[in-house]
Protein backbone atom coordinates (compact mmCIF):
# COMPACT_ATOMS: atom_id res chain seq x y z
CA UNK A 1 0.00 0.00 0.00
CA UNK A 2 1.50 3.47 -0.66
CA UNK A 3 2.23 5.62 2.89
CA UNK A 4 -1.06 7.95 2.22
CA UNK A 5 -3.54 5.25 1.65
CA UNK A 6 -1.98 2.92 4.50
CA UNK A 7 -3.70 4.60 7.79
CA UNK A 8 -7.11 4.09 6.65
CA UNK A 9 -6.41 0.24 5.59
CA UNK A 10 -5.15 -0.26 9.16
CA UNK A 11 -8.35 0.98 10.20
CA UNK A 12 -10.28 -0.76 8.20
CA UNK A 13 -8.91 -4.08 9.38
CA UNK A 14 -9.17 -2.60 13.03
CA UNK A 15 -12.96 -2.25 12.91
CA UNK A 16 -13.32 -5.90 11.55
CA UNK A 17 -11.05 -7.29 14.06
CA UNK A 18 -13.37 -5.76 16.90
CA UNK A 19 -16.54 -6.24 15.12
CA UNK A 20 -15.24 -10.27 15.15
CA UNK A 21 -14.23 -10.25 19.29
CA UNK A 22 -17.79 -8.90 19.67
CA UNK A 23 -18.74 -12.11 18.10
CA UNK A 24 -16.69 -14.12 20.54
CA UNK A 25 -17.91 -11.60 23.60
CA UNK A 26 -21.49 -12.18 22.86
CA UNK A 27 -20.97 -16.22 23.00
CA UNK A 28 -20.46 -16.82 19.45
CA UNK A 29 -18.10 -19.37 17.65
CA UNK A 30 -14.63 -18.74 16.15
CA UNK A 31 -16.32 -19.55 12.79
CA UNK A 32 -19.07 -17.34 13.53
CA UNK A 33 -16.44 -14.68 14.45
CA UNK A 34 -14.19 -14.93 11.22
CA UNK A 35 -17.13 -14.80 8.54
CA UNK A 36 -18.29 -11.60 10.73
CA UNK A 37 -14.69 -9.88 10.57
CA UNK A 38 -14.45 -10.92 6.81
CA UNK A 39 -17.70 -9.71 6.08
CA UNK A 40 -17.17 -6.37 7.48
CA UNK A 41 -13.92 -5.87 5.10
CA UNK A 42 -15.86 -7.04 1.91
CA UNK A 43 -18.40 -4.43 2.53
CA UNK A 44 -15.18 -1.97 2.53
CA UNK A 45 -14.10 -1.27 -1.01
CA UNK A 46 -10.84 -0.27 0.06
CA UNK A 47 -10.12 -3.87 0.44
CA UNK A 48 -9.73 -6.50 -2.67
CA UNK A 49 -13.11 -8.59 -1.48
CA UNK A 50 -16.45 -7.72 -2.31
CA UNK A 51 -16.87 -4.62 -3.42
CA UNK A 52 -14.20 -3.09 -4.30
CA UNK A 53 -12.85 -6.88 -6.04
CA UNK A 54 -10.17 -6.51 -8.75
CA UNK A 55 -11.40 -7.05 -12.04
CA UNK A 56 -10.84 -9.88 -14.81
CA UNK A 57 -8.75 -8.61 -17.61
CA UNK A 58 -12.36 -8.82 -19.12
CA UNK A 59 -13.66 -6.13 -17.06
CA UNK A 60 -15.04 -8.61 -14.93
CA UNK A 61 -15.58 -9.64 -11.23
CA UNK A 62 -14.52 -13.13 -10.28
CA UNK A 63 -14.28 -13.42 -6.55
CA UNK A 64 -13.16 -16.68 -4.52
CA UNK A 65 -13.57 -17.16 -0.64
CA UNK A 66 -13.48 -19.79 2.13
CA UNK A 67 -14.08 -20.40 5.56
CA UNK A 68 -13.26 -23.45 7.22
CA UNK A 69 -13.52 -24.67 11.11
CA UNK A 70 -11.15 -27.07 13.05
CA UNK A 71 -12.90 -29.03 15.28
CA UNK A 72 -14.11 -31.35 12.48
CA UNK A 73 -12.30 -29.84 9.47
CA UNK A 74 -15.51 -28.71 7.99
CA UNK A 75 -15.20 -26.12 5.07
CA UNK A 76 -16.63 -24.49 2.34
CA UNK A 77 -15.30 -22.18 -0.16
CA UNK A 78 -16.47 -20.34 -3.86
CA UNK A 79 -14.10 -19.49 -6.80
CA UNK A 80 -15.19 -17.53 -9.69
CA UNK A 81 -18.39 -16.54 -8.25
CA UNK A 82 -19.90 -13.34 -9.97
CA UNK A 83 -21.14 -10.21 -8.51
CA UNK A 84 -22.63 -11.42 -5.10
CA UNK A 85 -22.04 -8.73 -2.01
CA UNK A 86 -20.79 -11.68 0.76
CA UNK A 87 -19.01 -14.28 -1.11
CA UNK A 88 -17.68 -15.48 2.65
CA UNK A 89 -21.49 -16.26 3.76
CA UNK A 90 -21.61 -18.22 0.57
CA UNK A 91 -18.94 -20.29 1.36
CA UNK A 92 -20.24 -20.73 5.20
CA UNK A 93 -23.51 -21.99 3.43
CA UNK A 94 -21.50 -24.71 1.75
CA UNK A 95 -19.66 -25.42 5.04
CA UNK A 96 -23.11 -26.06 6.49
CA UNK A 97 -24.48 -27.80 3.71
CA UNK A 98 -22.11 -30.17 3.49
CA UNK A 99 -22.71 -31.67 0.05
CA UNK A 100 -19.51 -30.28 -1.33
CA UNK A 101 -17.05 -27.90 -0.16
CA UNK A 102 -16.18 -26.17 -3.25
CA UNK A 103 -18.59 -24.41 -6.12
CA UNK A 104 -16.68 -22.57 -8.97
CA UNK A 105 -18.40 -20.24 -11.61
CA UNK A 106 -21.75 -21.03 -12.22
CA UNK A 107 -21.99 -23.66 -10.41
CA UNK A 108 -21.18 -21.31 -7.29
CA UNK A 109 -23.74 -18.54 -8.32
CA UNK A 110 -26.80 -21.09 -8.57
CA UNK A 111 -25.60 -22.33 -5.38
CA UNK A 112 -25.88 -19.21 -3.93
CA UNK A 113 -29.03 -18.75 -5.48
CA UNK A 114 -30.37 -22.19 -3.95
CA UNK A 115 -29.38 -21.20 -0.77
CA UNK A 116 -31.29 -17.45 -0.74
CA UNK A 117 -28.66 -15.34 -1.80
CA UNK A 118 -29.03 -12.39 -4.28
CA UNK A 119 -26.41 -11.70 -7.40
CA UNK A 120 -25.66 -8.26 -7.13
CA UNK A 121 -25.53 -5.81 -9.83
CA UNK A 122 -21.63 -5.55 -11.09
CA UNK A 123 -21.86 -1.52 -11.15
CA UNK A 124 -22.91 -1.96 -7.42
CA UNK A 125 -19.57 -3.66 -6.45
CA UNK A 126 -17.22 -2.77 -8.63
CA UNK A 127 -15.48 0.57 -7.80
CA UNK A 128 -13.52 3.53 -9.90
CA UNK A 129 -10.06 2.76 -8.03
CA UNK A 130 -11.04 -1.00 -9.44
CA UNK A 131 -11.39 -0.06 -12.91
CA UNK A 132 -8.28 2.02 -12.59
CA UNK A 133 -6.09 -0.78 -11.54
CA UNK A 134 -7.07 -2.83 -14.33
CA UNK A 135 -6.54 0.46 -16.94
CA UNK A 136 -2.84 0.50 -15.05
CA UNK A 137 -2.55 -3.39 -15.50
CA UNK A 138 -3.46 -3.34 -18.89
CA UNK A 139 -0.80 -0.59 -20.01
CA UNK A 140 1.84 -1.86 -17.82
CA UNK A 141 1.61 0.76 -14.75
CA UNK A 142 1.36 -1.65 -12.41
CA UNK A 143 3.14 -5.30 -11.32
CA UNK A 144 1.43 -8.34 -12.60
CA UNK A 145 -0.14 -10.36 -9.91
CA UNK A 146 -0.93 -7.29 -7.64
CA UNK A 147 -3.60 -8.70 -5.35
CA UNK A 148 -3.27 -6.34 -2.42
CA UNK A 149 -5.89 -5.90 -0.34
CA UNK A 150 -7.20 -9.64 -0.08
CA UNK A 151 -9.01 -9.89 3.26
CA UNK A 152 -8.81 -12.67 6.09
CA UNK A 153 -9.69 -13.35 9.55
CA UNK A 154 -8.26 -16.13 11.91
CA UNK A 155 -10.01 -16.65 15.67
CA UNK A 156 -9.64 -18.89 18.43
CA UNK A 157 -13.29 -18.99 20.92
CA UNK A 158 -13.73 -19.76 24.60
CA UNK A 159 -13.84 -23.66 23.65
CA UNK A 160 -10.35 -23.85 22.23
CA UNK A 161 -11.96 -24.09 18.40
CA UNK A 162 -10.43 -22.28 15.66
CA UNK A 163 -11.56 -21.02 12.46
CA UNK A 164 -10.15 -19.14 9.26
CA UNK A 165 -11.90 -17.56 6.67
CA UNK A 166 -10.53 -15.53 3.34
CA UNK A 167 -11.68 -13.66 0.54
CA UNK A 168 -10.63 -11.67 -2.13
CA UNK A 169 -11.33 -10.66 -6.30
CA UNK A 170 -7.88 -12.48 -7.23
CA UNK A 171 -5.39 -10.62 -9.08
CA UNK A 172 -5.47 -6.95 -11.31
CA UNK A 173 -5.95 -7.84 -14.54
CA UNK A 174 -6.15 -12.10 -14.24
CA UNK A 175 -7.69 -14.40 -17.09
CA UNK A 176 -11.31 -15.42 -16.53
CA UNK A 177 -11.53 -18.77 -14.57
CA UNK A 178 -8.22 -17.89 -12.75
CA UNK A 179 -8.63 -19.41 -9.51
CA UNK A 180 -6.08 -18.28 -6.90
CA UNK A 181 -4.72 -19.73 -3.34
CA UNK A 182 -7.57 -17.95 -1.18
CA UNK A 183 -10.25 -20.84 -2.17
CA UNK A 184 -8.07 -23.96 -2.17
CA UNK A 185 -7.69 -25.22 1.50
CA UNK A 186 -3.81 -26.07 2.69
CA UNK A 187 -2.87 -22.92 0.69
CA UNK A 188 -4.53 -19.95 1.80
CA UNK A 189 -7.34 -21.36 4.42
CA UNK A 190 -6.43 -23.40 6.87
CA UNK A 191 -7.71 -24.55 10.38
CA UNK A 192 -7.58 -27.49 12.59
CA UNK A 193 -7.86 -27.49 16.37
CA UNK A 194 -4.90 -29.92 16.87
CA UNK A 195 -2.59 -27.03 15.53
CA UNK A 196 -3.90 -23.63 14.86
CA UNK A 197 -5.47 -21.74 12.00
CA UNK A 198 -4.18 -19.66 9.10
CA UNK A 199 -5.41 -17.15 6.67
CA UNK A 200 -2.55 -16.13 3.99
CA UNK A 201 -2.64 -12.75 0.84
CA UNK A 202 -0.32 -12.51 -1.94
CA UNK A 203 0.21 -14.49 -5.31
CA UNK A 204 -2.02 -16.83 -5.02
CA UNK A 205 -0.01 -19.15 -7.70
CA UNK A 206 2.76 -19.35 -5.28
CA UNK A 207 1.17 -19.91 -1.82
CA UNK A 208 -1.06 -22.73 -3.71
CA UNK A 209 2.27 -24.29 -4.74
CA UNK A 210 4.02 -23.83 -1.22
CA UNK A 211 1.07 -25.28 0.34
CA UNK A 212 1.20 -21.78 2.89
CA UNK A 213 -1.62 -22.07 5.05
CA UNK A 214 -1.01 -25.68 5.83
CA UNK A 215 2.49 -25.21 6.44
CA UNK A 216 1.78 -22.84 9.15
CA UNK A 217 -0.99 -24.99 11.02
CA UNK A 218 1.33 -28.32 10.77
CA UNK A 219 4.11 -26.29 12.53
CA UNK A 220 1.99 -25.25 15.70
CA UNK A 221 0.62 -29.01 15.04
CA UNK A 222 4.71 -30.46 15.90
CA UNK A 223 4.96 -27.92 18.82
CA UNK A 224 5.88 -24.46 17.37
CA UNK A 225 4.65 -21.52 18.49
CA UNK A 226 2.34 -19.16 16.73
CA UNK A 227 5.43 -16.72 15.83
CA UNK A 228 7.59 -19.74 15.09
CA UNK A 229 5.35 -21.32 12.74
CA UNK A 230 4.65 -18.17 10.85
CA UNK A 231 8.20 -17.84 9.92
CA UNK A 232 8.86 -21.29 8.87
CA UNK A 233 5.71 -21.45 6.32
CA UNK A 234 7.46 -18.14 5.45
CA UNK A 235 10.15 -20.03 4.58
CA UNK A 236 8.26 -22.17 2.70
CA UNK A 237 6.88 -19.38 0.14
CA UNK A 238 10.38 -18.08 -0.36
CA UNK A 239 11.44 -21.58 -1.93
CA UNK A 240 8.96 -20.60 -4.16
CA UNK A 241 10.17 -17.03 -4.81
CA UNK A 242 6.29 -16.11 -3.71
CA UNK A 243 5.11 -13.06 -2.43
CA UNK A 244 2.55 -12.21 0.47
CA UNK A 245 1.74 -12.83 4.36
CA UNK A 246 0.11 -14.81 6.55
CA UNK A 247 -2.31 -14.33 9.74
CA UNK A 248 -2.67 -16.77 11.92
CA UNK A 249 -3.75 -18.08 15.50
CA UNK A 250 -2.55 -21.19 17.69
CA UNK A 251 -4.83 -23.77 19.45
CA UNK A 252 -4.18 -21.49 22.97
CA UNK A 253 -5.48 -18.14 21.19
CA UNK A 254 -1.71 -17.18 20.36
CA UNK A 255 -1.27 -15.14 17.71
CA UNK A 256 0.81 -14.20 15.13
CA UNK A 257 1.67 -12.20 11.50
CA UNK A 258 4.42 -13.00 8.99
CA UNK A 259 5.30 -11.01 5.39
CA UNK A 260 8.20 -10.84 3.28
CA UNK A 261 5.95 -7.81 1.84
CA UNK A 262 6.70 -3.88 2.90
CA UNK A 263 3.55 -4.01 3.89
CA UNK A 264 0.52 -5.75 5.13
CA UNK A 265 -2.29 -4.06 7.33
CA UNK A 266 -3.28 -6.26 10.28
CA UNK A 267 -4.98 -6.10 13.75
CA UNK A 268 -5.23 -8.43 16.99
CA UNK A 269 -8.33 -7.89 19.22
CA UNK A 270 -8.32 -10.06 22.50
CA UNK A 271 -10.62 -9.98 25.54
CA UNK A 272 -9.85 -7.67 27.86
CA UNK A 273 -6.84 -5.82 25.88
CA UNK A 274 -6.76 -2.76 23.87
CA UNK A 275 -6.51 -4.01 19.67
CA UNK A 276 -2.99 -3.77 17.96
CA UNK A 277 -3.09 -2.81 14.57
CA UNK A 278 -0.44 -1.79 11.98
CA UNK A 279 1.00 -2.39 8.89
Amino acid sequence: MPPERRPAHVQGCRLAAAAGLEVLLSGGSSLDATVRAVEIMESDPKFNAGTGSSLTDAGTLEMDAAVMEGSSLRAGAVCALPPFEHPIRIALAALEDERHILYAGQGACDFARAHGFSPAAPEQMITERARARLRARLSGRTGEGWAGGTVGAVACDAAGRVAAATSTGGTVGKAPGRVGDTAILGAGTFADDEGGACSATGIGESIMRACVAKAAVDAMRAGLGAQDAARAAMQELRRVEGSGGIILVDRAGGTAFARNTDTMSQAVAKAGAEIEAGS
